[in-house]
């Protein structure tokens, strides 16, 4: 029977539908790019964590507040945790409280961009120059110098403290 509250369950049902379609094609659509190292999806999968695959190769987000990489704040180097290259400094990290590890600016060269357009929001999306890994998104809300809040996904990311001096 096809009451008020079936009628609203449905409209729901169908919106969230039309919400992950939206995602998919957002994702599917965006054009290809050419990057410095590439490997099949298999290799891929062989070569991350079901989690590091599902993040990087996926566009996934990590669950906000699992990372033990919000809080590091030792002096180091963040790479990228597909192809290891150097992305951002602990000198720009900061403690933005969304439960990701947050800098402000990347490392020169380290970082590309793309529109992303899923679930009914535009943002810009951070990957990795090298290898294209999805590694988090930029926001306009973040301290100076720059004002930019480059949240990123901990799972994504490989820390390598900076050795002291001998």
């Amino acid at each position: 029977m096809l009451d008020r509250r079936n009628l609203l369950l449905a409209g729901a049902a169908f919106s969230a539908l039309a919400a992950v379609l939206r995602a998919h094609t957002a994702l599917a659509d965006a054009k290809p790019a050419t990057f410095e190292v590439t490997k099949p999806e298999a290799e891929w999968a062989k070569h991350l964590t079901p989690q590091q695959f599902q993040v990087l190769r996926k566009h996934g987000t990590e669950r906000a507040f699992t990372s033990p990489l919000d809080k590091e704040y030792r002096p180091g180097t963040y790479a990228c945790a597909g192809c290891d290259l150097p992305l951002f400094s602990s000198a720009t990290k900061f403690d933005s409280k969304t439960g990701w590890p947050s800098f402000t600016a990347p490392l020169a060269n380290a970082v590309g961009t793309a529109i992303d357009r899923s679930f009914f929001m535009t943002r810009t999306e951070v990957h990795c120059r090298r290898c294209g890994g999805h590694l988090g998104h930029v926001f306009n809300d973040g301290p100076p110098p720059t004002g930019l809040r480059y949240c990123m996904n901990g799972v994504a990311l490989k820390f390598t403290p900076q050795r002291a001096p001998s």
